[in-house]
């Protein structure tokens, strides 16, 4: 089932998610709906304070951005051909190598895409959807989405890397958001 994305403005985006057990319920359902709704609204990852709930998970599928490189662009990125996982109950064990720069956006941001600066590599403990514990090292494009879907469960958007100024600039457009004043065109809800 398709769910709606939270808009920018939204309490759930700010707080940070609690782990979860096996038994929560309705995970697998909630993991389906997750991909589905992440794939509706042509996103590369999604977590779940992003469909209104408070918990530690997001899926990353960062084969879509591969599969869609210009024939000149392959090659570049040392994680080609990319993941596509679940990550439930993630914790950053470590951030590693030099930081570069990439445009992000997020579908609870629609509209706004800046460059943010963000280390090369990652490694994350966590569980996957049969909760079997992992640990493992992510770099370049994925190591990026991972991190910015992972500072959604930490209650970070990645507008919060910006600089003052450009924050403030954007200010008037942030709010339009928080108001439902955008246009998309995959389902959204705003905060009042």
């Amino acid at each position: 089932m398709i769910l709606p994305i939270v808009a920018y403005g939204a309490p759930v985006l700010r707080k940070v998610a609690e782990d979860i057990t096996a038994e929560y319920p309705n995970l697998q359902k909630l993991v389906a709906d997750m991909w589905e709704t992440m794939y509706a609204s042509s996103g590369v990852g999604l977590a779940a304070p992003q469909i209104n709930k408070d918990v530690r998970i997001f899926v990353v599928d960062s084969a879509q951005i591969f599969e869609n490189l210009e024939e000149n662009e392959k090659g570049e990125y040392p994680d080609e051909p990319g993941i596509k996982k679940v990550f439930i109950n993630a914790h950053i064990d470590k951030l590693e190598g030099e930081e570069w720069s990439y445009n992000e956006g997020c579908l609870s941001i629609p509209k706004i895409r800046e460059d943010v600066m963000r280390p090369q590599t990652v490694t994350i403990s966590y569980v996957d959807e049969n909760f079997e514990p992992h640990t493992e090292t992510f770099n370049g494009v994925t190591a990026r989405i991972i991190q910015h879907e992972y500072d959604h469960i930490e209650g970070k958007l990645f507008i919060d890397y910006l600089k003052p100024l450009k924050r403030k600039m954007l200010q008037g457009k942030l709010n339009d958001i928080s108001k439902g004043k955008v246009r998309v065109d995959y389902k959204m809800t705003f905060a009042k």
